[in-house]
Formats: C-alpha cells, structure tokens, sequence
C-alpha cells in the first residue's frame, strides 16, 4: 500500500539486461581501477588468486540463482535465511548486511567524487568541497531511486556499459600486445609451473580478490521490481558473475603481467600506465574519467539495494512498518531516505580527521558482514534442500557445499579482529528486532 492508503501504481519493472547490468555494476565499482596496485606483487599467484575467486563466486551465483528460481522473493539473502530458518536469524543476517551496504557506500561515494579531482583540482584543494559534492551524488541518485527502478536500472545499464568499456580496451590492447603488434615489445613473465606458486601468496591474493564478489546478489534484492523474477533475475545473476568476472581476471592480469610488477605496485593509476605505455598516449585524463563513471554507476546500484533490503525486512515483520510504505509508484522512497540519510552520516564523519581511522575500521567490517551474508545464503540452500522445499539435483548440492566452504575460507582470510566484530554486530541487531516483534505484536500485526 502506499503513503495515502491507496494501491501503488507499479513502475516499470528491470528486464533481463538491466538487472543484470546491476549485478556487473554493483560488482565493478571504481576499486578495481586500483586493484592491480595491489595484486602486483603476487605475479601469476594473482592470477590463480583471481581464478579461485570467480570458482567461488559461480558457486555462490548458483546458490542465488537457484533460490530466486524457487523464492522470487523482495530481500534476497533476507528472504532466503527467512525461509530456512526463521524470522530472528534472517533479520540478523539481513541487520548486518543493511549496514554493510550504506557504510560501503560512503567509501563508494567518496572513491568516486575523488576522481574527478583530476579534472576539478579545486575539489580536492577546498576544504568541505568535497564532502558537499559527495553529499550532493547521494541524493541525486537517491531521487533517481525514488522516482522509479526503470529509471534507475536505465542509469545502471548506461554506466555499466560505460565502465566496462576500458576495461574490455585494456584486454584488447593486451592481445594486440602479445600477438606482435605495437611498437613497444611485451612478453609475459617466466612461468616455471606450479613452483612459482606459493600458498601463501594465492591465498593473500584471492582474500584481495574476493572484495570483487560483493555485489553478485544484487538482482535478488529488489525482486519486487523485476520482470519475471523466477527466470529473469538466475538468469541475470549467472550471467553478470561470469561477466564481470571475465572482465576482473584477464584486464587486471594484463596489467599485473605486461608491466613490471614495481612500477604497477607503486602506481596510482595502473591501467592509465599500461595504455601510455603501449600506446604512447596520456591515457591518465581517460581512466579517471571512466573510474568516476564506475563509481557512480556503483553508487546508483548499491543505493537502490540499500533501499530496497529494509523496505522487504519492514514488510516481514522485523523492522518498523513505516519503513514498508510504498510511493504512488510502489517504490520504498521512506527506506531510500532512511538509509541516503545514514549514508550521508556517514560520508560526513569521513571528513572528521580524528574519524579516519574509525571510518577504515568500519569499511572493513561492513566487508566482513556481507561474507557472513554469504554463508548463511549457502546455508539456506542446504538447509532448504534438505528439508524437500528446494529442488535438489547434484550439481545445486555440490555448488551448495562449495559455496559455504569458501565463505568459510573468505571470513578465516578476514582475520579474527573483523570476524569477530562482524558476530559483534550480527547480535547487535537482536535488541531492534525484538522491539520490533514487540511492537507488532501490541498492534495486533
């Protein structure tokens, strides 16, 4: 229902293209611009990293698939853990995952704003100038959000195609590179087997990796607002995973490979370096260009899922029915403020310098909060095939178990300070629920 009581006129809803632009949009945000920064080290350790990585998550995208085909349900992981195992659990995980994506968010939104310093230097040299543009983004898509999910699912698809552009260019230079082309000589790194792979090194390779799996869920969230969820959005999520992983592994391992690995370390622009050098051209303007595009486009999808996961956990029951209100449109524009306004909370916090420290604290528990979500979501599956209400077959259980067990493995590579302020805030939920169960129960809902 809506505001006025009446029956929502209902929007548009996502098809197959948009919502999987969610997913590849929420997966590639400005981060992994960087990203090769960091893998540099690792040689082609990185690139093992990277496979294990997408292994896992095509598991976990089998998981989501297969649960959205039998549970075409607003709330995703909520939605899911609720089926499973009751109400209390589901809004633990969902708790959780709620403040993962809005503090997220703010690292989001700040990552893209600081690109455009590049062409605004002003935004960078006048204090508060960029917490006031930064501000400004939200709420521009935050409106975007509340006008209606075709819209915002039209801004995601046009960005994603925009993101995913370089990167593809990057992937194309790389193997005119290798084939002979281009007037400065490239060749790959000795590659003398499995020797030059250490444990060690792929695991501290693919615990970086692995940040690029949040996201894959995304199509799941916002079911309301999907055409033919049950088909449309397993088929989206497979197909966004895949993508997107595709576009990770062989456009982060050019970089890593075709330059050296202490001049990529040391960068802060790795894929602008690799395009000047076998292009001989300033590529630098053209990268931030296309990383603040990204990272919009990344903000424009998380902040329709931070809207959407209290509108569904409101409309079970465990988080406050103001929040279940629909617009005119059917949209949850209540639980798009709600959360825009913790973003933005957020967001100005980080321009506290006394905060820094706290706010990097707080990104990599919001981290470790969405790994958990991940593992209850493997879990559920088990569980629902178990229990004869989920279609079972060889592969989902196989799929199933692999998936849990590199949740498993991502939360150990978190390290037991997050892991254990991740259960931290799983708990902390508990009091807001039962005073939600409390309240529903004196009104008589």
């Amino acid at each position: 229902m809506t505001d006025s009581g009446k029956p929502a006129k209902r929007d548009k809803p996502l098809g197959f293209w948009m919502a999987t632009a969610l997913v590849v949009g929420n997966m590639i945000g400005s981060g992994v611009f960087l990203l090769p920064a960091a893998l540099a080290p690792f040689g082609w350790s990185a690139v093992v990293g990277w496979i294990m990585t997408i292994a896992g998550g095509i598991c976990l995208a089998a998981v989501f698939a297969a649960m959205a085909r039998a549970f075409p349900k607003a709330g995703g992981p909520y939605a899911y853990a609720s089926e499973a195992f009751g109400q209390a659990p589901a809004f633990m995980v969902a708790w959780s995952y709620w403040i993962s994506i809005w503090v997220g968010n703010a690292a989001v939104a700040t990552g893209a704003v600081s690109y455009l310093s590049v062409f605004f230097p002003e935004i960078a040299e006048t204090t508060g100038l960029h917490a006031v543009i930064t501000c400004g983004a939200i709420w521009v898509l935050t409106a975007i959000n509340c006008r209606g999910a075709f819209i915002a699912g039209s801004v995601q698809l046009v960005t994603t195609v925009l993101k995913v552009m370089p990167l593809i260019a990057v992937i194309l230079l790389a193997g005119f590179v290798l084939s002979g082309g281009g007037d400065t000589p490239a060749s790959l790194p000795a590659f003398e087997g499995f020797a030059d792979l250490k444990i060690a090194s792929i695991t501290a390779a693919a615990t970086l990796t692995l940040w690029a799996l949040l996201g894959l869920e995304s199509a799941t969230v916002p079911a309301e607002h999907v055409e033919n969820p049950s088909k449309t959005i397993p088929r989206a999520t497979m197909t966004g995973m895949i993508l997107a992983g595709i576009v990770y592994l062989f456009s982060c391992s050019a970089v890593i490979l075709l330059l050296p690995a202490d001049e990529v370390a040391a960068s802060n622009a790795p894929f602008a370096d690799f395009v000047s050098t076998y292009l001989n051209t300033g590529g630098g303007q053209l990268i931030a260009l296309f990383a603040a595009i990204s990272g919009f486009g990344a903000l424009n999808g998380w902040i329709m899922i931070q809207g959407e996961l209290p509108y569904a956990m409101a409309k079970g029951g465990v988080f406050p029915r103001w929040l279940a209100k629909e617009s005119a449109r059917g949209l949850p524009v209540r639980a798009h403020v709600v959360s825009s306004l913790l973003l933005t909370t957020i967001v100005m916090l980080n321009y506290s310098k006394s905060m820094t420290e706290a706010f990097t604290f707080v990104v990599l528990l919001s981290t470790t909060a969405s790994l958990f979500m991940f593992f209850a979501s493997a879990l559920s599956a088990l569980k629902l095939q178990f229990d004869g209400r989920l279609k079972s077959s060889f592969l989902l259980l196989s799929a199933g178990v692999a998936a849990a067990l590199y949740a498993i493995w991502t939360i150990y590579g978190a390290g037991g300070e997050a892991v254990a302020w991740g259960v931290a805030l799983l708990f902390a939920g508990l009091p807001v629920y039962l005073f939600t169960r409390w309240q529903n129960s004196r009104s008589g809902e």
